[in-house]
Formats: C-alpha cells, sequence, structure tokens
C-alpha cells in the first residue's frame, strides 16, 4: 500500500515578526518550537522584533516594535479604559505605523522573506500601530502569511473599553487573501469565526515528545539541597508566572490542607507585569496558612549559570525532576504549556479544569487531579494518594507521555505546518 506523505515543495525564507522573541514568555517558546519545526524541514528562520535573543546573523532588531519602549507604551496607556481618543493620539498611532512600515519593509528586504509569521501581534492589541503596520504590509506586498494567533483582544477583560475599536476591527485580525490563520484551541477558533467570519485552523502548543526528558545530572543533584529542601519533603512545584489568573491560592490552600510537614511549595518564576497586588495577597494567605512557600525565580533562568550573589542559577528542566506533584489551577490559560512541561516530565498534575482545559485537552484521557475553582476534600484525598503511591504516579505518568507524543507532539504541529504552507503554495500532496 502506498502512503501520501504532505511536502512543502522547495525551501523557503520565513519571517517571524512580534514585539519581542526573548525570555519565556508563551509567544516566544512557542515561535522557537515551529522555527525549529520549520529548520528540520529545509526552511530557513529569520527574526524581527523589538527585544531579541535570536542569532544575531538571522535577526532585525527593531526597537520601536516592542511593546514596553516609551513611546509605544505611552500611546497604549491612553487606548484602553476609555471610550474615546484624541486627534493628537491619532496622529501618534499613525505615525508609529509608517516608521515600523519602514522596519518590515527592512526586514523583508534584508533576508529576501517569502512568507511571513506574525506571532500574535495581529490578535492582541498589546501594540496597536505595530498590528496596523504588519497588516498594510501584508496587504501592499501580498506577501503569502501564517499568521499565529496565541490569544485574543475579547478573551482579556482590559481590552473590553476602548478607543480603538476601528483598528480592532481592521488589524485584529485582518480579513486578507493569501492568510493562513492558525490558533491554538477550538474555543479560539469558534470565536474568530463567529465574530469575524474568519476561518482557522488549530495548530495546538507543542513539545518534542519525540525525544525523552532531561533528568538528574551532576548539575542539578544539588537543587533540592540549595532551595533548602530535604530529602524526604514533597517538592509541589508551581511552574508559573506569579500573576492573578494562574489562581496560585489554591495552590497555597492546597499544601495547607494536606496538613504534611513534608509537603513545600515552590513557585519557580518572577512576578509578571500586573503589578504586586497579588504578590502580597499571597504573602498575606502564606503566613496565614503557615505553610512552607519557596519562590526561586533567582534560582532558575534560561541557562544554567549563577546569579548576582554567586548561587548556581537552574533551568526549568533542572527544576521539574525534583517535582513530586505540579499544581497548575489556573483560571484561565490560551491553552497551557506548564500542563504539558508536567506530562512530559513525568509529574502528576492537580489542574484547574479551566475552559479550554476542559474542551481540548480533558476529553483525550489524560490522568490528573481535577478541581473546578475549588480545593474540594476529594481533591486533597486525591492528592495525598498520588504522593504516597510510586506505582500509580509511574502509571499516570506512561499514559499521559503516550497521550502526549500522539496529540502534542512536533509531529502534530510538522504535519499541520506542512499543510498550511501547502495551501499557501499548493505545492506538495
Amino acid at each position: 500500500m502506498s502512503t501520501c506523505i504532505l511536502t512543502t515543495g522547495s525551501p523557503k525564507r520565513i519571517g517571524f515578526i512580534s514585539t519581542r522573541f526573548q525570555g519565556t514568555d508563551g509567544v516566544t517558546l512557542e515561535a522557537r518550537k515551529w522555527a525549529q519545526i520549520l529548520s528540520s524541514m529545509d526552511h530557513a528562520c529569520y527574526w524581527m522584533a523589538g527585544s531579541l535573543d535570536t542569532p544575531p546573523e538571522s535577526s532585525h532588531l527593531a526597537p520601536l516594535a516592542y511593546f514596553n519602549h516609551p513611546e509605544v507604551a505611552a500611546v497604549q496607556s491612553q487606548l484602553f479604559g476609555v471610550a474615546l481618543r484624541s486627534r493628537a493620539i491619532t496622529q501618534s498611532i499613525h505615525g508609529m505605523r509608517d516608521r515600523l512600515k519602514d522596519e518590515l519593509y527592512r526586514f523583508i528586504e534584508k533576508f529576501r522573506i517569502e512568507v511571513l509569521i506574525p506571532e500574535n501581534i495581529l490578535a492582541i492589541p498589546m501594540h496597536v500601530p505595530l498590528g496596523l503596520a504588519m497588516t498594510e504590509v501584508i496587504a501592499e506586498t501580498t506577501l503569502p502569511v501564517i499568521a499565529h494567533h496565541h490569544d485574543f483582544a475579547w478573551e482579556r477583560e482590559r481590552f473590553a473599553l476602548n478607543g480603538v475599536n476601528d483598528y480592532l476591527q481592521a488589524a485584529f485580525p485582518p480579513l486578507l487573501f493569501g492568510m493562513e490563520h492558525v490558533v491554538i484551541n477550538s474555543m479560539a477558533q469558534k470565536e474568530l469565526a463567529r465574530r469575524l467570519g474568519i476561518p482557522s485552523q488549530i495548530i495546538p502548543n507543542v513539545l518534542e515528545f519525540e525525544v525523552p526528558p532531561p533528568g538528574l545530572d551532576d548539575y542539578n543533584r544539588d537543587l533540592r539541597q540549595e532551595i533548602g529542601l530535604q530529602a524526604d519533603d514533597w517538592l509541589i512545584l508551581q511552574p508559573t508566572r506569579v500573576i492573578a489568573r494562574k489562581g496560585i491560592e489554591h495552590a497555597i490552600d492546597l499544601v495547607r490542607r494536606l496538613h504534611d510537614p513534608r509537603a513545600k511549595l515552590v513557585i519557580s518564576h518572577p512576578a509578571g507585569d500586573e503589578g504586586n497586588a497579588y504578590m502580597r495577597m499571597l504573602r498575606d494567605r502564606i503566613e496565614d496558612a503557615r505553610v512552607d512557600v519557596r519562590f526561586i525565580a533567582d534560582r532558575v533562568g534560561e541557562t544554567r549559570g549563577v546569579n548576582a550573589h554567586g548561587q548556581k542559577v537552574y533551568t526549568l528542566a533542572d527544576v521539574y525532576p525534583h517535582a513530586d506533584l505540579v499544581t497548575y489551577p489556573s483560571h484561565y490559560e490560551g491553552f497551557g504549556n506548564a500542563f504539558l512541561e508536567a506530562i512530559y516530565f513525568g509529574k502528576p498534575v492537580v489542574v484547574n479544569t479551566y475552559a479550554v482545559y476542559a474542551r481540548d485537552i480533558d476529553p483525550l484521557g489524560f490522568k490528573t487531579i481535577e478541581m473546578s475553582q475549588l480545593v474540594t476534600q476529594e481533591v486533597v484525598e486525591q492528592t495525598k494518594t498520588i504522593l504516597q503511591d510510586q506505582p500509580l504516579r509511574q502509571c499516570w505518568a506512561e499514559t499521559n507521555y503516550q497521550l502526549g507524543l500522539k496529540y502534542f507532539s512536533y509531529a502534530v504541529a510538522r504535519r499541520k505546518l506542512a499543510a498550511r504552507l501547502a495551501n499557501l503554495f499548493g505545492e506538495g500532496v
């Protein structure tokens, strides 16, 4: 029996564009994965953003593209939470749009770009001038586009009241010829069709399940000791930023209700960019609950090394092998990278059934401890059981890893990306 293999024809020069490709935010991580997959298919990948840690020889830095650029931040602060905008603000927007268009054209010409991949800049209006500039460049060049949308304006309460609805309708996202729209979950797909009549395809967030996860080695073996834990402590890992939608108060409550001195909650990431009120609330909760919580963001980085105090810095991949349990009580996620990471490293997960999880992930059969906005006694008992039952943890780990390989591996993204390119170029079925 012959097998039909989807290819993408001749190699293409592909340009990724966003506000930043730096650090470990979700957009940056997924863009890197796409680039790795596309490079394995013989395509060449290039980068443009306002903040970059990508290879200089394949990158174009445009500082004005960064959402925290002073000019951009000053304008953006006057666009949301208001119903009107002034003529002066409109002029500022258009002035920045034109300068950003120049940068986009320089990027395209510099690297002879053949396919554009705007990463989230045509979905969430963190940088309205950049979205407008990107839309106009697409319309003017008619270059093929795979627009990768991670989250939309209508998914964030802070964008509900705004003075730029005309721009949101025009560019977030636009409906133009030669565009393939990609979303990361089925809810976004349905809402994009319902609100704007734009069809899209789902490419979920992925991990390279084809390659086994790293484990303990000579560098990371001492992590527990370095953060002050004993060998028999339960390292309960909260692998997210400290922001309100992550629901970390539920993880604190869970640890409190375990009533076991071995239970230590370890939070690996720093606070986000949403102010300090949530962190203050968490510290009050921790004090009231009298639980042991370790904030280790100063010991976790993108690469191994030392921090300003001369202490060892570990990567997140160094932390996961030490975890006995992962808490993921988010109220909302566009997809859920931390869930995939926990599955990849074979760790049991306590997960809040946020909407995308309930619709797109839960039906696939993953073995998890589920909560629905409340840490019930059943959740507590299930958690105690999984912490004390090593054979059960191993069974869950094996089941979950195979499901991850089936539904969220690089092979899944490779096949779906090949289909998008084939649609754009009419090549290789």
